[in-house]
């Protein structure tokens, strides 16, 4: 669980030492989310932090807010519209809040506690990994928006994981089944070897993480992932389906 919430931690810390050296008006450019804005972003992802701690703290009635709302994106609007109205400085004081809140209340919670979320319950370790993945999906929007380059880090390794460990569930959004299993083979930064899946798995995919990481946040589609191949028609149909989140 420690070795997580330092990687959560420093993820988070990448990118608001980013935002620091961005100049305000930088905050209203838009990014690729339609209708988002730096701020934006920014926003959501404080809003997400103050429902995973109602989440850590066991209070369902909040959560079933998110199940009765007309969809996920309309839920997460609601978090972009509470953020409009504040300056990027008041934005960033609220992430920073509730982001220190959830990794305090992680780090008094047992790696395998149960932690119940808009996918279903989880582990406390997975959840923390959702935190992580979440931080850097939506740093990729606001590094392009700003125009900086994308550093990947070894903290990768949890997002490639957190990948190849959804893929029944990707499967099951789109209405296709999940028949056999997936082993993933990726070259992370420095050369790191990281493999996920059964070793006799004939149904497999090769190639570099950053690719992997992007595809499962949709932020690249198969078609855009050079550096991936896929053996096999469940590998390949992976290559379409694959995805963390709805």
């Amino acid at each position: 669980m420690r070795e997580i919430l330092a990687d959560l931690v420093a993820e988070q810390q990448a990118l608001d030492q980013m935002l620091q050296r961005a100049p305000e008006r930088d905050w209203k450019r838009s990014t690729r989310a339609k209708g988002w804005t730096v701020q934006d972003t920014i926003s959501h992802l404080a809003w997400s932090e103050d429902y995973a701690l109602h989440a850590l703290q066991d209070e369902r009635t909040r959560l079933r807010e998110i199940a009765g709302s007309s969809s996920v994106d309309g839920f997460n609007e609601l978090g972009v519209k509470a953020g409009r109205g504040k300056r990027p400085q008041e934005v960033i004081e609220w992430w920073r809040f509730s982001r220190a809140a959830v990794v305090d209340s992680l780090s008094r919670t047992g790696a395998d506690a149960r932690v119940p979320w808009i996918v279903g319950d989880m582990s406390a370790r997975t959840f923390a990994t959702f935190r992580l993945m979440e931080t850097w999906a939506h740093g990729l929007d606001i590094r392009a928006a700003l125009q900086r380059e994308d550093d990947d880090t070894p903290r990768l390794r949890h997002i490639a994981w957190l990948g190849w460990a959804t893929l029944p569930y990707a499967f099951g959004q789109a209405g296709e089944d999940y028949d056999e299993p997936i082993r993933v083979e990726l070259t992370g930064p420095g050369y790191a070897r990281w493999v996920f899946g059964p070793e006799d798995s004939d149904q497999t995919i090769k190639g570099a993480a950053g690719e992997w990481c992007r595809l499962v946040v949709r932020r690249m589609d198969g078609t855009e992932a050079k550096n991936l191949t896929a053996t096999g028609t469940v590998a390949k149909a992976a290559l379409r389906l694959a995805r963390i989140f709805p």
